[in-house]
C-alpha cells in the first residue's frame, strides 16, 4: 500500500505501547483511524496525542469477545463506510510454568493474543476483500518462532498467529488483500508490567527490571518499522536487532539454541 493518505485503518491495542505509536504515526500520514482498546482512559490519551485534523473514532472492545469484535467491525463500516487496513495488535502475557499455570490464566492470554487476532481478521476480511487494495497486519512476536520458558500461553498464541498469517497468505494470494506477519523482539512497552505472575518465577518488579534492560527497541521505532513494512507490502517483518539475531540462531540451531536458553532461564528461576 504505497499511499496511506486517506486510508481507513482499524487498530487494536491503541491505548498504549506500539498501538499508540502506530496511531500517532498513521495519523501523521493522513490515515483515518478506528481505534480500539479495552482501556478507555488510555484510548482517550492516545486521541489527545493525534494531530487535530485527524478523523478518528474510538471503540471500547474486548478482543477476546467475538461478538464485540464483530460489532466493532460493523461500527467501523457504519462510521467510515469502508476499511483499508486492519492491524491486530492487542496483547497480554502471563509469567508461569505450564505445570503451575491455571487454565484461567492460560486462556486469558490465548483468547486475547490469538483469538483476538482471528476475530479481528475474520470480522473485517469481507470488507477488506471489497477494496481495490487492502492489508491485514497481524502482530506475532519472536515468541512466534522461538519460545521462552514460563511464557507458555504467549509462546503458543504467537506461534498460532504466525501459522494463521502464513495460511492467510496462501489463501488470499489471488485477492486484493496483503497479509503481513510482524515479529517484534523486546519492545519497551508495559506488557510485562501488565502481565499476570504465578509462583515459581521471578517476582514482578524483578521481571520488569530485567525486561527493561534487554528490550532494545522503542515503541516509536517499532511502529515506524511496521508502517514501512505496510507500505512495502512485506509478508514477514522482524522488528529489532534482537529479532534478527534470534531468527538467525533458530535457523542455525533449531533445537540446540532452545535447549541452551532453557538451561539458562531455568537456572535464573
Amino acid at each position: 500500500m504505497k499511499n496511506l493518505n486517506g486510508k481507513v485503518v482499524a487498530l487494536t491495542g491503541a491505548a498504549s505501547g506500539i498501538g499508540r505509536c502506530l496511531a500517532i504515526q498513521l495519523a501523521e500520514k493522513g490515515c483515518i483511524l478506528a481505534l480500539a482498546d479495552i482501556d478507555d482512559n488510555g484510548l482517550q490519551e492516545t486521541v489527545k496525542l493525534l494531530p487535530l485534523e485527524t478523523q478518528t473514532s474510538c471503540h471500547i472492545v474486548d478482543v477476546a469477545n467475538k461478538d464485540a469484535v464483530y460489532a466493532w467491525a460493523d461500527n467501523v463500516i457504519a462510521k467510515h463506510n469502508h476499511v483499508d487496513v486492519v492491524i491486530n495488535n492487542a496483547g497480554v502475557g502471563s509469567n508461569e510454568s505450564i505445570d503451575d499455570i491455571s487454565y484461567e490464566n492460560f486462556n486469558w492470554v490465548f483468547d486475547i493474543v490469538f483469538y483476538g487476532v482471528l476475530y479481528g481478521t475474520k470480522a473485517f476480511l469481507p470488507h477488506l476483500k471489497s477494496r481495490p487494495e487492502a492489508n491485514i497486519v497481524n502482530i506475532s512476536s519472536v515468541n512466534g518462532f522461538f519460545p521462552f520458558p514460563n511464557n507458555g500461553p504467549y509462546n503458543a498464541a504467537k506461534h498460532a498467529v504466525k501459522g494463521l498469517n502464513q495460511t492467510l497468505m496462501q489463501e488470499l494470494r489471488n485477492t486484493s488483500v496483503f497479509v503481513m506477519s510482524v515479529h517484534p523482539g523486546g519492545i519497551k512497552t508495559n506488557i510485562v508490567r501488565n502481565s499476570r505472575f504465578g509462583k515459581g518465577v521471578l517476582e514482578k518488579n524483578e521481571s520488569v527490571k530485567q525486561f527493561d534492560k534487554i528490550a532494545g527497541t522503542t515503541p516509536e521505532k517499532a511502529a515506524a518499522k511496521i508502517i514501512s513494512g505496510l507500505i512495502k507490502n512485506r509478508k514477514r517483518l522482524l522488528v529489532g536487532k534482537d529479532a534478527v539475531i534470534l531468527d538467525i540462531l533458530v535457523r542455525l540451531f533449531p533445537q540446540g539454541f532452545s535447549d541452551l536458553v532453557g538451561r539458562i532461564w531455568g537456572h535464573k528461576r
